[in-house]
This record gives C-alpha cells, sequence and structure tokens, in this order.
C-alpha cells in the first residue's frame, strides 16, 4: 500500500497582495457610499444654483447664489426657524444629557439590584420606537377631551381641560418632553459605556485614597469616558437638528409657527411646494450648519490632547 501525499495547496496570489484584498473588501462599502451619499450630495449641491420648480414645467434655470440670497435675506425663512430649532436642540440635549448620566450612574452603582435587566429593558424601550408612532401616541396622550394627562389634571386637581398641542404657550415644550421621554435612554446607554471604559484599577486606587466623588469625576471618571459622551452629545446634537418625524404627526410646525423647525421647513418646500431649487440651497446651508457643529465638538474633544502634545 502506497502512501500517497497531496500537493500542499497553493496560496492565492491576490490573498498575498495585501493592497489588493484591503481593496477588495472595502469596494462594496465605497460604492455603496459613493451612489447614495456623494453623487446625490454633489447633485444637490449643483442643483441649488438654479431656479428649478417640478410644478412649474420649465426647465432648470441657472441663477448663481440667488437663491442663497433669498434665503439669507428673508426675515422669515430661515432666521425664525433657526433660533427655534436651536433652542429645541440645546435645551433637548441638555435635558437628556442630565437625565441620562443620572439614570447611567444609578444603574451603574447597582449592579447587584434585583429586577436590574427588566429595567434596563423597559428603560430602553421608547429609544427603538419609530418616532412617527410616538409622535401619533402621544398626540391621543396629550388630547383636551378624551387624554390621560387632562383625565388625571380633572381627577386630581379638578382643572379644565388643557390644550397641550393647541396652546401656543406649551405645544413647543410638550413636544420637547416627548424627544427627551424618546432619547434619554440613549444617553443613558452612552454614560453606561463611558462608565465601563473606566478602568477599575484606579477606581479602586481613588477608594482607597478617600478621594471624594466630586473629585473622582473629572480626574478619573470623565478623563476616560469623555470620547464616549462627547460622541453621543455630538449623535444626538445632529440628531435633533434635523427633527422632522415627531414634529409632524404631533403639530404640524404649530400652533402657528411655534414648533415649526428647520427640518420641517425643508420639507414643506421640497416635498409640498416642490420647489427643488430653493430648497436644496436651503438643504446646503443646513448641511453646513451641521458641518460646523461636528468641527465643534471635534475640537472641543481634541482641545486637551491638544494642549497636552504641545506642552
Amino acid at each position: 500500500m502506497t502512501d500517497v501525499t497531496l500537493p500542499p495547496r497553493k496560496r492565492s496570489r491576490f490573498f498575498e497582495n495585501r493592497a489588493a484584498l484591503v481593496l477588495a473588501l472595502l469596494a462594496p462599502v465605497l460604492t455603496f457610499f459613493i451612489v447614495f451619499n456623494t453623487i446625490p450630495t454633489l447633485w444637490l449641491i449643483g442643483l441649488s444654483f438654479y431656479n428649478f420648480s417640478l410644478t412649474s414645467g420649465m426647465p432648470p434655470d441657472f441663477v448663481g447664489f440667488r437663491n442663497f440670497f433669498a434665503i439669507l435675506s428673508s426675515k422669515n425663512a430661515i432666521w425664525f426657524d433657526l433660533s427655534r430649532t436651536f433652542t429645541f436642540v440645546f435645551a433637548a440635549v441638555t435635558v437628556q444629557t442630565l437625565l441620562g448620566g443620572l439614570l447611567g450612574f444609578l444603574f451603574w452603582g447597582s449592579k447587584d439590584m434585583p429586577g436590574r435587566r427588566v429595567a434596563l429593558t423597559l428603560l430602553f424601550a421608547p429609544m427603538v420606537l419609530t418616532p412617527v408612532a410616538t409622535g401619533t401616541f402621544f398626540r391621543f396622550i396629550y388630547d383636551p377631551t378624551f387624554g390621560i394627562f387632562n383625565y388625571l389634571s380633572r381627577a386630581l386637581f379638578d382643572s379644565g381641560p388643557i390644550d397641550f398641542l393647541g396652546d401656543p404657550s406649551l405645544a413647543f415644550w410638550s413636544v420637547l418632553a416627548v424627544d427627551c421621554w424618546m432619547w434619554t435612554p440613549f444617553m443613558t446607554l452612552m454614560t453606561l459605556a463611558a462608565l465601563g471604559s473606566v478602568p477599575t484599577a484606579e477606581l479602586e486606587a481613588a477608594e482607597i485614597d478617600r478621594v471624594p466623588m466630586w473629585r473622582r469625576l473629572p480626574l478619573v471618571i470623565w478623563h476616560h469616558g469623555k470620547f464616549i459622551m462627547m460622541l453621543g452629545i455630538l449623535l444626538r446634537t445632529i440628531d435633533s437638528f434635523k427633527t422632522l418625524d415627531l414634529i409632524i404627526p404631533m403639530t404640524k410646525g404649530g400652533p402657528g409657527q411655534n414648533t415649526r423647525l428647520v427640518a420641517l421647513e425643508l420639507n414643506k418646500q421640497a416635498f409640498e411646494s416642490f420647489n427643488m431649487g430653493w430648497s436644496s440651497a436651503y438643504a446646503v446651508l443646513l448641511l453646513l450648519i451641521s458641518i460646523a457643529m461636528t468641527s465643534v465638538f471635534i475640537f472641543v474633544l481634541n482641545l486637551r490632547r491638544r494642549r497636552e502634545s504641545g506642552s
């Protein structure tokens, strides 16, 4: 009986070429990014220099920067919406960060609490709901006739019906409360991730040295978890800036213009009026604002690293 040995399997030259392998692995992602991101963005920028409406029946007319000048010179087109939007973003992100941080510390320091996993599951449930469904759901909760909030106010305080979404002084804050209800769990999750990145040895050393918590927070916890927390704040800032699907089912920008944010005006001009040139210029301005906010966050995040490298 002869001993037959198979020849060693030859490696493919393709897999030996590291550059070709990396390019092959990145090709699907790059193709998707170029087709669905880069090309539409370039098309949007190009269309912003034209006067083009889908309902006029006229071909696109090159107008240069006229659309941008018309938006920036208008008293109500962008400035009111931006001021209202920045107020919404600042209030929402601040409340969500503070509440999310407190809840994160609560669950981080209670690992042996009974029912902790069930409580975390219930806490994260609003985050996975679609904003349209949440907005519709809370529109019925806020209803002045049969809403649960008005039922409780009549039962507990014997008060009259409160029109949360129809009262100009309450509508904005009612929508803001729903946004905080939805996205505070996200900041809780980011806080837990930031706290999980803190080395246990440094926490134990600080506890042995009897360092108070108000000193541990900036020196140990924030030092290691700031990147994750700043990333969470950045993501929530960008997401709040383009809030649309929560506003439409709840107020549609009303009463009056009290809940009209920039994304709602863009949606109205692009998909209701079909004013593609004007809305493209509007979208480009919002894109530049988003890039500026992202740059500020990255600058703040890398500020300490630059100081350490400079010294």
